[in-house]
């Protein structure tokens, strides 16, 4: 109970800081001034261009009220569409959080899309039969892999966790000192989920690698996050339809007919 206590305080300490309850402030866009030659000199005020129009999930429908253009999305957030139907990103705080898991959610889904495939293509087993059938590779129990499972993904997402409160808290050496994790695991690209950086963009496709130290492309990295989610959310609409494939029996390669 004391334990539960002590976590619960921390989490709404962590939701009060300033990274996580940070305020909207207006933007406030430079006036230019222009001397014009031949004339007495005098400032000319130069309009500044209008904001480009949010996109809509709705092709067509550009209004609509918070059903179709939330108030609280700006459009500042890769494959930002104004969809919130459940205005679940009202609080900023949880905004950032629910990209966080959107994120997470999506890079697996894309894992196991492939793994799908690539794992009955080659073995010719159901993906949800997988590790029930007689050739699977599975020298534990279920009991050992599923308690190793936990520990192992309990310790890497309460780090997680952590480093989205308090982000960079955990790049440090006594964290993984076998892996120099403040050289390899640090935010190179300055943004939080992507960390970027020598381990993380081994081939710098979206940074540089100058005399040993990682620099980010900030255009290249805004490309490859508007991709990303797509993608991922792509790989999670797949992975809903391969579940409801699997309660009738059917595999992605038998619906295909492969």
């Amino acid at each position: 109970m004391a334990m539960a206590s002590t976590t619960s305080a921390a989490v709404l300490r962590g939701l009060s800081t300033p990274f996580l309850s940070g305020s909207r402030t207006a933007l406030n866009a430079a006036v230019p001034k222009v001397a014009v030659s031949g004339a007495p000199r005098r400032l000319l005020v130069v309009a500044a261009a209008a904001a480009a129009p949010k996109k809509s999930w709705i092709p067509a429908v550009k209004g609509g009220g918070n059903l179709v253009d939330p108030e609280w999305l700006d459009g500042s957030l890769p494959g930002d569409y104004g969809f919130d139907p459940l205005g679940l990103g009202k609080d900023p705080a949880f905004l950032k959080w629910y990209r966080e898991a959107e994120l997470i959610h999506g890079r697996w889904a894309m894992a196991a899309v492939v793994g799908i495939f690539v794992g009955q293509a080659w073995s010719g087993v159901p993906w949800f039969e997988a590790g029930a059938a007689p050739g699977a590779v599975a020298p534990f129990s279920f009991g050992s892999l599923l308690g190793t499972q936990l520990i192992l993904m309990g310790w890497v997402e309460s780090k997680r966790w952590v480093d989205f409160f308090n982000p960079e808290s955990q790049s440090v050496e006594w964290a993984t000192p076998w892996s120099r994790t403040a050289e390899n695991f640090a935010n190179a690209t300055g943004d939080q989920g992507y960390p970027g950086g020598k381990f993380f963009d081994p081939l710098c496709v979206a940074g540089t690698l100058k005399d040993g130290v990682y620099e980010a492309d900030v255009e290249k990295l805004e490309r490859l996050k508007l991709a990303e989610i797509k993608h991922a959310r792509l790989a999670m609409l797949a992975m809903l339809i391969f579940y409801f494939e699997a309660g009738q029996g059917k595999t992605p390669l038998g619906a295909l007919g492969l």
